[in-house]
């Protein structure tokens, strides 16, 4: 050891003085010698003993951290090491499953993209004619709302602007606002459009119970929902095109086994911040890939929640919504295919919508989305491989691919690895971790990732470091979900807050940010940026792999998040 070696040998010299100093005495005793005073000898002596003493204990001090330094050695080596290489295990063994997965939706949607395998050609579709009066099914459309004064105005006009035969459709608004004035602007709006001569129901109800699968449950008992075929679905921040229903609901007519046709979302706000344009490269990704290979390969995938059209037979027989998890929709979306329904996916229609502009709002959008999967996974994984009706080839894909990969493995090995592993390996060079598990399947993930929004590709650093410190918040999600325990069904409503948001941006809410900065901390981010700081400089000072050049910036992102410095609203 090379400290060792160094207090041993700087204890030497410090012995001889000790040795010259006890012989003097002896010398001074000499008679005739008067250069040397007589009491010169103690003195002397005393002196030689307290150097002695202070390089003993000096000993002792370098042999405690020797002996100190030794067993971290041992501990590292047969205790440590092990575990970590463990870990390390596992999270190749789980970035191999989800890479996998990856590249087989990839190349389904690809394949869907090249051969022009729409659902226009596997399935019957004719085009409603606008002169056909008689044929029209009735629909009604659901407007669930909470609180939505920014835009309550723009949904409800959008639903009233949908082109259909005004006797045959109902727009039904569900309001479950909490705040009295809202509440009075929403219900003088319906009354507007009624005025217009429109077929618009206002319903609201006493409690809150169920959150939004609740007021859609209630707005499903009225009386004059019985008279219709199919139900459409769009959230307060929602504006479909006014071809949406001659565009949907033709699959509905003419196939009697689809139950769902799923439209995507197109994203008003996409460029207010950075953060906007990252959450649009991973929804993209999620309808161009995920939905489009699900529609392609299963005829199955997670209804999400909005810009959807359900045969209302369907929907009961799947047993109607259920307020079980935070995520009602896909919830449903199982139970439904479990009874041998199929889904559409249509990825060439598009409505406008919102994406969470605020860090507050989109924690708690993700948190949502991926405590719930994880929590219905617990509650319906036995009903899935029970049942009958589906093929096990199906069972398979839902159990593997739609939940344990998709919801439970993604975000547990994207924290886990990349964050906590991979920068703890630098303290333990007895662990390897293999080239192609620090860079080739993160960058085959990243790439595939990107193909959703090649216009965001110079993004792609960025989605990554924010990606992973969302990570971290999605695991605590999903182990939440999957434990049952805390916030499991905590439902906080995503603010809206307009596609014209720079204009209405007023002095009451910056002073509120101002206000409410201490709140903004995330002390768990800013944990894990203390963290990964020293992980780098380690690495960079004794280091070997070079990791630090991932690390700093990782640790550089968890601090801007952990102090509240993205979105349109920040500390000032």
């Amino acid at each position: 050891m090379e400290g060792s070696d160094a207090s041993s040998t700087s204890m030497l010299p410090m012995r001889s003085p000790h040795w010259h100093l006890v012989s003097r005495p002896a010398v001074a005793s000499v008679p005739g010698d008067s250069s040397v005073p007589p009491w010169s000898g103690s003195v002397l002596g005393v002196l030689a003993s307290l150097w002695s003493s202070s390089s003993l204990e000096e000993l002792k001090l370098s042999l405690t951290w020797k002996q100190a330094a030794d067993a971290w050695v041992q501990v590292r080596a047969n205790v440590v090491a092990p575990v970590l290489q463990v870990a390390v295990a596992l999270c190749m063994l789980m970035s191999v499953m989800l890479v996998s997965e990856k590249i087989l939706m990839g190349a389904t949607s690809l394949f869907a993209k090249v051969f022009r395998w729409r659902p226009q050609r596997r399935y019957k579709y004719h085009p409603l004619g606008e002169d056909m009066e008689v044929g029209y099914p009735m629909v009604l459309v659901q407007l669930p709302m909470y609180n939505e004064k920014q835009v309550y105005k723009l949904s409800i006009g959008a639903a009233c602007g949908l082109l259909w035969p005004s006797d045959r459709i109902i727009i039904q608004v569900l309001d479950d606002s909490t705040d009295p004035e809202i509440k009075n602007l929403v219900e003088l709006e319906c009354k507007t459009w009624k005025g217009k001569g429109f077929n618009i129901k206002y319903e609201i109800r006493d409690n809150r119970h169920g959150y939004k699968a609740g007021a859609l449950k209630e707005g499903m008992k009225h009386s004059y929902v019985g008279h219709c075929d199919f139900v459409a679905i769009f959230d307060a921040d929602f504006q479909p095109e006014a071809d949406f229903l001659m565009q949907t609901v033709p699959f509905l007519i003419h196939n009697p086994d689809i139950c769902l046709v799923q439209t995507r979302w197109k994203f008003v706000n996409s460029n207010e911040c950075m953060m906007t344009r990252i959450q649009e490269m991973s929804m993209d990704y999620h309808f161009k890939v995920e939905q489009e290979s699900g529609s392609t390969m299963h005829s199955f995938f997670g209804f999400n929640g909005t810009a959807g059209v359900w045969r209302i037979s369907a929907l009961e027989e799947a047993g109607g919504w259920k307020d079980r998890t935070t995520v009602e929709d896909m919830d449903l979306a199982v139970r439904a295919t479990l009874c041998g329904w199929k889904f559409v996916y249509l990825g060439n229609v598009k409505v406008k919508s919102e994406l969470p502009s605020t860090l507050k709002a989109l924690r708690s959008q993700q948190f949502r989305w991926s405590c719930g999967p994880a929590n219905l996974f617990r509650k319906i994984h036995k009903e899935i491989l029970k049942t009958k009706k589906v093929s096990p080839r199906k069972k398979i894909y839902l159990i593997y691919s739609f939940f344990i990969v998709r919801r439970i493995i993604s975000h547990t090995v994207t924290f886990m690895f990349y964050c906590v592993v991979i920068p703890s390996s630098v303290f333990v060079p007895e662990v390897k971790v293999s080239t192609w598990g620090v860079v080739y399947i993160p960058t085959t993930i990243t790439i595939l990732n990107s193909v959703g929004t090649p216009s965001s590709f110079h993004l792609l650093l960025f989605w990554i470091f924010f990606e992973n410190v969302m990570s971290m918040h999605r695991m605590r999600a999903v182990w939440t979900g999957l434990l049952e325990t805390g916030k499991v069904n905590e439902w906080v409503v995503t603010k809206k807050l307009g596609s014209k948001l720079n204009e209405q941006k007023t002095e009451e809410p910056l002073k509120q940010t101002r206000l409410s900065i201490s709140g903004r901390i995330l002390f768990p981010e800013l944990g894990m940026a203390l963290y990964l700081f020293v992980c780098a400089c380690y690495d960079l000072r004794y280091g070997k792999n070079n990791y630090f050049f991932y690390i700093y910036p990782q640790a550089i992102t968890f601090f801007i998040v952990g102090i509240g410095y993205v979105g349109t609203l920040v500390p000032s």
